[in-house]
């Protein structure tokens, strides 16, 4: 990959911005610059907007069992592609590549998902609700949809959008993070050799200024968004204002519990894989580990082993088991908190400030021990790869810890027993729960998103609902 300048893809075509400002991409591993990402606003979205929305009436009228088949196209095209995909990944994000293609499997899955949609875009009808009058529930494409992308899966995120949205007969504008947009840039181009109509799939390069005017644009029915809480609730709030349907999908803090009976092998490789994959920089990501019941020892003697033996270096050499974070402002944001967190009192076992690779953006595995529930590190996302760890004398107290973090993505338990899985399941308040497992992630049948702080809408990403929040239930009432 040479120094590029990314192009839209508006209408079927790819297009150059005619805009001056841009972000520059650089690989986090190495610090080389590998592109410029163009930073589009009002103009280049509306654009978009128009040929989306010139696209739709034609769309949907397409059969859905037409539809899909783009869709069947687009995924035999990414599996071909999968591991130049992956390798993009992890090039313009940092990730190893073992965690790119994982990423971009789950994304793919997605697509095979949407393209049940003639089965789950039926509707519902009974006769004679009353004497000689039937009724029926059908489901109909909204409009112009759009998803605002983050930077820590950039292959991945869009496709747990744009191929529900466009099964459902709607079409779909994607703004990348200007950060990682070289991953979509090849999917797109996938998209056009799968022969979707010109302006039903739709791509606008940008920053701030693009959410902006994505966000409050009157002629787009609906945007998701994946970001930090602060952003999400901003998001929320003024599609709201303008009458968008929202999924805005925000920030994280997740609790692992250990209980004292847990198969602690399980237990603490999951916990090191939660924490320290990705370098932390998932929505799914363990933050607080909390032993249960005295076996806080042996949490920490096995965590601070298995931490030693994380490999750190170039994602994109074998045997890497952790890459950089995304940028050298995020790195500062990481090392801060970690400064933040030995100021406040917490006992840091092993500091990840002490790795020495240059150039990249690298924090290594952290471990906070005798961490307290208002602390600094307990309360905020760091997004990088910092565990804390909270004892609790039993289930109830390490529960009480969760009710107490305003965010509730992800949260998991290792035990044995069945009694404190049953409980750990009954009260916790995050919406994705593991029993035993690491990184409560759902598969693509099922819906995925938090509660609380974590998620601003109804409706979650991907599975079921996604086929609820792309569509509108039109109710007919018959008599002949």
């Amino acid at each position: 990959m040479a120094t590029e300048r990314l192009k839209n893809y508006v209408g079927g075509e790819w297009v150059e911005p005619k805009v001056t400002d841009v972000h520059v991409v650089r690989n986090p591993a190495t610090a080389e610059i590998i592109g410029e990402t163009p930073l589009c606003g009002t103009h280049e979205v509306d654009a978009a907007v128009r040929a989306a929305a010139a696209a739709f009436p034609a769309w949907r009228a397409v059969p859905v069992q037409e539809r899909v088949q783009y869709l069947f196209k687009l995924k035999a095209l990414l599996d071909q592609h999968q591991s130049e995909l992956a390798a993009i990944v992890t090039r313009e994000n940092g990730k190893t590549l073992s965690e790119s293609l994982g990423s971009v499997k789950r994304g793919i899955q997605m697509v095979d998902v949407a393209t049940g949609a003639p089965s789950l875009l039926m509707g519902q009808s009974l006769e004679d609700i009353s004497s000689g009058i039937d009724c029926e529930s059908v489901r109909q494409p909204v409009g112009v949809f759009a998803c605002i992308a983050p930077f820590n899966f950039p292959a991945m995120v869009p496709m747990w959008f744009f191929p529900f949205a466009v099964a459902c007969g709607n079409t779909f504008i994607c703004k990348p993070s200007e950060q990682v947009p070289f991953s979509q840039k090849l999917v797109w181009e996938l998209i056009h050799d799968a022969g979707f109509p010109p302006g039903v799939m739709n791509l606008v390069n940008g920053g701030r200024d693009c959410v902006s005017a994505i966000i409050d644009h009157e002629d787009i029915a609906g945007v998701s968004f994946v970001g930090s809480t602060p952003v999400a609730k901003i998001v929320y709030e003024r599609c709201a204002a303008t009458g968008k349907r929202v999924q805005a999908l925000g920030g994280a803090k997740n609790f692992i519990f250990v209980m004292p009976d847990a198969d602690m092998d399980l237990a603490l490789d999951a916990i090191t894989e939660s924490a320290f994959g990705c370098a932390g920089e998932r929505c799914l990501a363990a933050s607080i580990v909390v032993p249960v019941g005295g076996c806080e020892a042996e949490v920490r003697k096995g965590l601070v082993e298995r931490m030693a033996a994380i490999r750190i270096g170039d994602g994109s050499e074998e045997n890497v088991q952790m890459g950089p974070v995304i940028s050298e402002p995020h790195k500062q944001r990481v090392i801060d908190y970690i400064g933040k967190g030995a100021q406040e009192g917490a006992e840091l076992v092993v500091d990840g400030r002490k790795v020495d690779r240059e150039p990249g953006y690298f924090v290594g595995p952290t471990l906070f021990c005798d961490v307290k529930p208002d602390m600094t590190i307990a309360k905020d996302e760091i997004f990088g790869p910092v565990l804390c760890m909270m004892p609790a004398a039993d289930l109830d107290e390490a529960l009480s810890f969760s009710k107490q973090q305003p965010l509730a993505n992800a949260s998991s338990i290792f035990t044995t027993s069945g009694k404190h899985a049953r409980q750990f399941r009954y009260n916790i308040e995050a919406s994705m729960a593991g029993i035993n497992i690491g990184v409560a992630a759902p598969m693509s049948f099922f819906g995925f998103g938090g509660a609380k702080g974590s998620f601003f809408g109804d409706l979650k990403a991907h599975g079921r609902e996604a086929f609820d929040f792309y569509t509108d239930r039109k109710v007919v009432i018959s008599r002949w």
